[in-house]
Order: structure tokens, then sequence, then C-alpha cells
């Protein structure tokens, strides 16, 4: 027997229709906001994630799938979609478009990390960048946008974290200060802190180990290194937040997992998926159009939500029931079983759900139609054939009243 690759999963009914509703919310959302849709390909070179996600990163260095094309090219499934997004944008030149570019996407991204609790191998992403403006009044619309997306699919319990990391000025000066103190204490933490503490210290305040929170807490607070500019970016971004009403609490240390975010920083976690407890994350990456050989400066600010986690925190507490059946035809014999494939396209074209039965036997057939939930069946023998005259029966109430083709059609519409 062959079964699903280890991280990977099938999304099987009842819990697909949540599925599907939340992806409903999610568009009607966007389009709200003036988002439309962009889909990028799920392959990408390989090239696209080392420069733009970071070679340091451990999506780059540990959980990517790379693999090399038959003429010799490396390709990588996508394990993120910002950079696709941005490369799109730079190639087909979308900065020539008039206004902002609000963009947004849904599909599966891949990564070969640990499974987990709503964390797989290949998992899925809602998420959405604007580029073209570095204002932060674009910031907070972006965050208005996630907390309606959330209030949408009925989430309302969470907590946004806020951060900035700055502009890469302001962050180089902060990393020297990092490597001084990590000089010290690094050799205490796990063996990837100690070798981020070389190569990138600010990746260090991304470790999830237990042990390390202690030391991370004690690290310097990148809020001290801000410059001017920096501060009053982030400054601008609180206070729209605030004329939102919008809740959050500043997480001097949340830097996010990316080599690419800039300034705005920020991550939405929910009670309801225990300890791996972010749903989404986000943040400005100005610079990163140009790391990928643009010519013309694209600021720009995104977030991703993490579709399989969201599905898991709408479904908390919500009991799935499987989708119910409008209509089941148990047709008795060859002829009726031809006319009612024909009655069914009738009643489909209606926005009626129909199953009809191929079961020579008509007792099995009303014994299927209860176990999948109809809400009406209808029996079709050779008299009804004749006379076009359906006996309706409610399988609630158990009533059934007669009706001729016209008058059944008219009566399904009006039920829906």
């Amino acid at each position: 027997m062959i079964y699903s690759v280890k991280g990977m999963r099938d999304i099987l009914p009842p819990s697909s229709t949540i599925w599907n509703e939340v992806e409903a919310a999610a568009r009607r959302v966007f389009a709200r906001f003036n988002y439309r849709e962009i889909r990028t390909p799920v392959l990408e070179e390989t090239a696209l994630f080392a420069r733009g996600v970071g070679e340091e990163t451990d999506i780059v260095s540990k959980e990517m799938y790379t693999f090399e094309d038959r003429d010799g090219s490396s390709l990588t499934l996508r394990p993120e979609n910002t950079a696709s997004v941005l490369r799109a944008y730079i190639e087909h030149r979308l900065d020539q478009q008039p206004g902002l570019q609000k963009l947004y996407y849904l599909g599966p991204m891949f990564r070969r990390e640990r499974p987990q609790k709503g964390r797989y191998r290949q998992f899925y992403q809602i998420g959405a960048e604007a580029i073209g403006s570095d204002s932060p009044a674009v910031d907070a619309e972006v965050i208005e946008l996630v907390v309606a997306l959330l209030h949408e699919v009925g989430i309302h319990d969470f907590q946004l974290l806020i951060n900035s990391v700055g502009s890469k000025e302001s962050r180089a000066k902060y990393n020297e200060a990092l490597r001084a103190q990590l000089k010290d204490v690094a050799p205490r933490m796990c063996v990837d802190c100690r070798r981020r503490a070389e190569t990138n210290p600010l990746r260090v305040l991304d470790c999830k180990v237990p042990e390390d929170q202690p030391i991370i807490e004690q690290l310097p607070s990148i809020l001290e290194f801000l410059n001017d500019e920096d501060r009053e970016h982030f400054e601008r971004v609180r206070e729209f937040l605030d004329d939102r009403d919008i809740a959050y609490t500043v997480k001097p240390r949340l830097v996010r997992g990316l080599d690419y975010y800039a300034r705005t920083t920020f991550e939405i976690t929910h009670g309801a998926l225990g300890a791996q407890n972010a749903i989404l994350g986000g943040g400005r990456y100005d610079g990163l159009a140009e790391l990928l050989g643009s010519r013309v400066p694209a600021p720009g600010i995104g977030f991703s939500i993490g579709e399989d986690r969201l599905v898991m925190a709408v479904e908390e507490g919500k009991t799935l029931a499987a989708a119910s059946l409008d209509l089941y035809i148990a047709p008795m014999g060859d002829a009726a079983l031809r006319h009612c494939a024909v009655l069914a396209g009738d009643i489909r074209k209606l926005d009626v759900s129909v199953e009809v039965g191929t079961d020579r036997k008509l007792k099995r057939m009303l014994e299927l139609a209860n176990k999948l939930a109809a809400r009406y069946t209808l029996i079709v023998g050779d008299n009804e054939i004749v006379s076009q005259s359906y006996s309706l029966k409610d399988m609630a109430t158990g009533e059934q009243e007669t009706l001729n083709r016209q008058a059944l059609l008219e009566h399904l519409a009006k039920s829906r």
C-alpha cells in the first residue's frame, strides 16, 4: 500500500468545506481593500530564494526542496511567496501600472521541516503584498486588512505583536552591538545560535529553543538603535493603528525569520494553537526588489497566513458536519435511470445539489439517502416517466407531495 509522503496530507470532507469558506472569506476582504489575485509558479530558480530570503536563514540552508533540472539549472519548490511576487512584479514591469500594486495569493508552499501540529512540509498560505510605497499609512492598512480577515472568518481572541527592525543602517549598528554581547553568551546557546552569532546575529532573536529565551531577553533591544527616520516611521505606524482602535503589543525582539524584512514587522498569535501559536506574520521589505535585480526602487509590505493553522483555529470548538444533500433521486430500472440523469441535469442548473442512485434495490438507495442527509427524495419509475409527475418526499417531516416537472423545478428552486 502506498501512503502520502511524510509531512504532506490529504484534506478531506468535511474539513475541506471549512477551507473553502476561509478562502472565500479572504477573497471578500481582499476585494474590499482593492487587492487583486496573482498566481506564481510553484517552481522558481533557486537563486531567487537564496538571494531574496537569505543564505543564512533556516529556510535556505536547511528546509528548501531543491533539485537539479535536466539542463543543469537549480530549481526550488517555493518555500514562501513574497520573493516570487517581487520577481513577477519586476519581470512584468508592474511598476509601470498606475498606483500602488496590491496583490494577493493563495496556494501551497514547501519546506522540509519537522512535521508537527499545524505545520506540514506542503503547507498553504494566504498572503498579500502592497508594493510601491514606503508610507507608514500603508503598513497600518495592511495590518488593518489582516485584522479584518481574521474577524471575517470568526477569529477574535488573537494578539497582534509589532516591532521595527529598522533600515539597513540601523540594523548594522544593532548587529554590531549584538555580536559584541553574544561573544560571551553564545557558547551557552543552541548550535544554530552559536552559528548565527557569527554569521547573522539578528537571527538569534528568532530562536525558538526554550532554554535560550532567558539569554535572548537580556540582549539589547533594536528599538534603542533606530535612527531618527526609522523611529519616526514606527511612531507613525503606531499612530495609524491607534486611530483605527487596533490593539497591539510592541515586542522589541520580534524580527521574523527572513532577511528581507526592514522597519515594520508584525505577527499575530492565537491561543487555540498551543505552543506553536503564530497564525500569521509579515512586514516591510524595502530594498528587496533591488536585491532581486530591479533598477527601480519598489518598497513594499506584505504578510502571509498559514492557512493550515488558520483553519485549525476556525475549527476549534466547531463541530464539523457533513455537507447535506438537497435531493436524492432513486430510479427504478434502466429507463428510469436515463430519465433521471436528464432530470438531475435540469435541477442542478438551479444550483441544487443532486445525487442519482445506481443501485438495483430501492431499499438500499433510500438507506443511502438517509446516510447522505438528503433533504428530499424522489422515487422515479415507469409511471412517473409516462405521467411526468413526481412524488417528492421531505425527509425531515415525512410529508410527500405530487408535482409535475415544472412545479418540481420551481419548488426545489424556492427551497434552496
